[in-house]
């Protein structure tokens, strides 16, 4: 699996212990590096050590909404779906699935 195959806007659910958060995550492939950012709860946030290994993608955010945590995910892509964890420090991973948005047709259609 190559880094285009997984740029674009995802949208995410995290099932965690205080309720399922969403998420938007928007990957682009910058000059044959993975980037991108995160929103979601009132905030945009970068994402780090954004990496694709076969069709395992991984990358680390900080939240500080609804509390200031430093968060690893881990995902399994399979097409425009994505399943995977979140992890926070020593707490319990938390559940997370997704999937890509697809481009609206050309002619509005």
């Amino acid at each position: 699996m190559d880094r285009t195959t997984v740029t674009g806007i995802w949208d995410l659910a995290v099932s965690t212990p205080i309720g399922t958060l969403h998420a938007v995550v928007e990957l682009h492939d910058t000059a044959g590096e993975l980037t991108g950012t995160a929103r979601g709860a009132g905030e945009e946030v970068p994402l780090a050590e954004v990496l694709l290994d076969g069709d395992r993608l991984s990358w680390r955010q900080a939240v500080t909404r609804p509390l200031r945590l430093n968060l690893a995910f881990a995902v399994t892509v399979d097409g425009d779906t994505l399943s995977g964890t979140s992890r926070a420090g020593r707490l319990p991973a938390s559940k997370v699935t997704g999937s890509r948005r697809t481009a609206a047709p050309a002619d509005g259609s």
